[in-house]
């Protein structure tokens, strides 16, 4: 009789250590991660309409840069065109590696094999324009292996007469999804060929400069371009170039050339860029370049830099 108690006993006490070493284990698992932390390579065949090539090897170097479990975020100082006229403003890049999911198209809360890994863009502008204020901001989430198109693409634009808001996903075809106050533009959804995205090029620079593509191209500019000039999302006429420290794409039909700065040696931090185009309307519409001169760039798990003695950091990034 005792020792059939003693028995029933020691199992419990089995039973209860093996159901609180589960919940233990199930607790680590569904720990968040705030970025990409694995560092093998993915293999991804290139899509059909892009270069055949291999994916891209990382170095040590790049994986002691990118998955030290810190974002790289860059400070500007902006000169944008508006209205026919320059306006000062600041702008921020937010590079960071991160898990992301190829069917929800969404960041990953937790690991798995199945995740693609991505290097996102964050990039926003801040400027006004006489009493009211522009912010805008453009996300790009682009695959570390280099050889398919950015699985995913965002902007949006507000100011004081409203706010729009693009979205573009990487499926069989591209799917876009738009919002606006204007009457033209208002909530439009549609589907276009794949074609390279400007947006993913900034990217695409930072993981390989050599890998950026070249000569006659089509191109969709960037979803803030399009936006701020109400054109039609679509890819249009590029010729791109690439030169000792500048890539360089011009749009022959948008009377537009752009060319982004950018450190030669690794990890190729993006030192500024030039956009050129006619801006204003009427009397005022004239040819001006948008200028971003870098300030400063730190590394940062800014995700946990959210207290008011954090405040500190922008003074860093000289924002302040």
């Amino acid at each position: 009789m005792i020792m059939n108690t003693n028995f029933k006993l020691n199992l419990y006490i089995l039973i209860t250590i093996l159901f609180l070493g589960l919940v233990t284990s199930c607790k680590e698992e569904k720990s968040n991660r705030d970025q990409a932390l694995h560092t093998e390579t993915i293999i991804e065949t290139s899509e059909h309409h892009l270069p055949l090539q291999p994916a891209f090897e990382q170095s040590s170097d790049f994986k002691n840069y990118w998955y030290a479990g810190e974002a790289e975020i860059s400070s500007y100082k902006l000169e944008q065109a508006r209205y026919g006229e320059m306006r000062d403003g600041s702008s921020i890049l937010v590079f960071v590696t991160e898990d992301f999911l190829p069917k929800k198209q969404v960041k990953a809360d937790y690991y798995s094999k199945t995740n693609t890994p991505i290097l996102k863009l964050n990039a926003t502008k801040n400027f006004n324009t006489g009493i009211y204020p522009y912010s805008i901001m453009q996300s790009t989430f682009y695959p570390v292996s280099n050889t398919k198109h950015a699985i995913k693409v965002s902007c949006s634009v507000q100011e004081w007469c409203g706010h729009v808001y693009s979205q573009l996903n990487n499926k069989n075809q591209f799917e876009i999804t738009s919002h606006s106050y204007f009457e033209n533009e208002a909530d439009l959804s549609f589907k276009l060929e794949k074609s390279i995205l400007e947006n993913e090029l900034w990217t695409q620079l930072r993981l390989e400069p050599k890998s950026l593509p070249i000569g006659d191209l089509q191109i969709i500019p960037s979803m803030e371009f399009i936006r701020l000039k109400h054109l039609k999302l679509k890819a249009y006429k590029a010729v791109a170039e690439l030169k000792n420290g500048v890539y360089i794409i011009t749009y022959p039909e948008l009377d537009r050339t752009l060319a982004i700065n950018f450190n030669t040696k690794f990890p190729y931090d993006i030192l500024g860029w030039e956009d050129t185009y006619k801006d204003g309307y009427g009397a005022k519409a004239k040819t001006l370049t948008t200028i971003a001169t870098k300030l400063k760039t730190i590394k940062s798990p800014y995700w946990s830099k959210n207290s008011n003695k954090d405040e500190i950091l922008r003074k860093e990034l000289l924002l302040q």
